[in-house]
């Protein structure tokens, strides 16, 4: 390989070296070795082959790596076979019993005297000269466990499993078999820890205020997951996370409320984004996210086989702004290549600064969710005050949102929802039992409710019962993945017909 290594490459690398002394790579040698191979088996090819195949990380290795080495050239191909007894030649003129023989000094002294007639058997063309054992274990050795651990770690595109819609759909089928063919969600946003500041209120310049500090998990990805798995959808979250004690608790609680985290990302040797949330005692919350973060999704992630047949495969496709632009752009290009595709419904936050990239897009997305000012800082370059958007909602924002293709704008203010497009127009108010006047997961609550409409009304969702979840997060306690309310919490809000104002 020409050029600096990355440094997973380096690490798989050694790991694979490490694994082939003595009988050769097993799942049991994966599950006693000493050496720490999570490098190894956090790799999406083996996490995928695992999920696919129902059996733990440890057995997926073999076979991974078994099918990865049969695609090297010819001399790395035999190189790494033997030293991993991975048992990928079966010709009657090859001596197997000593080329994957229980010893590696065995091996390569097989492999040694028998270089020129294995590279035929290989259907190879000139043949370089024959190693001694001793060099074997230098430099061809070296240069076969390198190629062997870039094909593994290489991103699908170029590693020869790259996207097409034909696999993509043929995955997707099978995704759909399992998960059922109604009510299955996939969020793609963030998941972080929050710093949460409760205040008695908003601090002014030069000002302070009284409070308190804690530390919770949250993101707009997670929290949007965690409120659809709540009514009973099947979820999926795209995101990522470091691989650290944040991004285990992450990927612990999305579990523990079953949301399925097999396609997220796991960054190593990277910290899980943080971000701030400045709450009063009414429910307003301001934020303050992570600036130039890495622990990201990115379009080559979308473009991997499984993780375009998941977006594909679901009813709804939530997404965030979280995300970068460019991954947004990717999902979206995906799902407008399906001929019956999933309801698209983006979440307008936070706001970026170049919004008309996203503008080709949106022709197509069924819902744009946000407060008004969130909308308006999609189609407008004035900065307008929240006062000024609302203002400007039904003469500026909406229209040009609606000339760009969007089927219904939704702007929530508080508890209550402005419907313009498909739905609307249609002003949703305050539900009547609300004690409060906002909630920090009250945006989360809507997307997942309104999911959970569109999957079991075919597309004609309860706004007022969307509305309803929104206040049924006033129980926020702390994470603000615990304030998502399942049907019986949303219920309990809905206004009734003999309801007084």
């Amino acid at each position: 390989m020409n050029g600096p290594l990355d440094g997973q490459v380096i690490a798989v690398r050694q790991i694979l070296t490490r694994l082939g002394k003595r009988s050769g790579l097993s799942a049991e040698r994966v599950r006693t070795t000493e050496i720490d191979v999570s490098p190894l088996l956090q790799l999406p090819a083996i996490r995928t082959y695992a999920r696919r195949t129902g059996v733990d990380s440890a057995e997926a290795v073999l076979p991974v790596v078994r099918e990865v080495a049969q695609r090297l050239p010819p001399t790395d191909r035999l190189v790494v076979d033997a030293a991993l007894s991975l048992g990928l030649i079966a010709d009657d003129e090859v001596d197997t019993a000593r080329l994957y023989a229980g010893d590696l000094g065995e091996r390569r002294g097989y492999l040694s005297e028998a270089w020129t007639q294995l590279h035929t058997v290989l259907g190879a063309g000139p043949t370089p000269s024959a190693p001694s054992v001793r060099t074997l274990r230098a430099s061809p050795e070296r240069r076969a466990f390198t190629a062997l651990a870039a094909a593994l770690v290489d991103d699908p595109v170029r590693n020869g499993r790259g996207y097409s819609m034909e696999r993509v759909s043929e995955q997707a089928d099978e995704i759909a078999d399992r998960f059922g063919t109604t009510g299955t969600v996939t969020v793609l946003g963030n998941a972080v820890v929050n710093h949460l500041y409760r205040v008695d209120r908003l601090p002014v310049a030069g000002g302070s205020a009284s409070g308190r500090f804690e530390r919770r998990l949250g993101g707009k990805g997670l929290n949007r997951a965690v409120a659809a798995s709540r009514l009973g959808m099947n979820t999926r979250l795209l995101a990522a996370v470091g691989d650290d004690d944040a991004g285990r608790r992450i990927v612990a609680l999305l579990e523990r409320e079953g949301v399925d985290t097999s396609m997220m990302k796991i960054v190593r040797d990277a910290g899980t984004d943080v971000a701030a949330l400045i709450v009063t005692p009414g429910g307003s919350t301001s934020a303050i996210g992570a600036e130039g973060n890495q622990i990201q999704f990115t379009p080559r992630d979308l473009l991997d086989p499984d993780v375009a047949a998941t977006l594909v495969s679901s009813d709804v496709v939530i997404m965030t702004l979280e995300a970068p632009l460019p991954v947004v752009e990717q999902a979206l290009t995906i799902l407008r290549e399906v001929p019956r595709p999933p309801a698209r419904v983006l979440q307008a936050a936070p706001p970026h600064d170049r919004p008309a990239r996203l503008y080709q897009f949106l022709d197509g997305v069924e819902y744009v969710v946000g407060s008004t000012w969130q909308l308006s800082r999609l189609v407008s370059a004035t900065r307008y005050t929240p006062d000024e958007a609302l203002r400007v909602f039904d003469a500026e924002t909406a229209p040009k949102l609606l000339a760009l293709g969007v089927g219904t704008v939704c702007a929530i203010e508080g508890f209550t929802c402005r419907l313009r497009g498909r739905h609307g127009p249609a002003d949703i108010p305050r539900p009547r039992l609300a004690a409060m006047d906002d909630a920090p997961g009250a945006h989360a609550a809507f997307c997942g409710a309104l999911a959970h409409q569109w999957a079991i009304t075919g597309g004609e969702p309860d706004f007022h019962w969307i509305c309803a979840a929104m206040a049924a997060t006033q129980s926020f306690a702390g994470d603000i993945p615990e304030a998502m309310p399942g049907r019986a919490a949303i219920d309990r809000f809905v206004d009734k017909p003999d309801d007084s104002a």
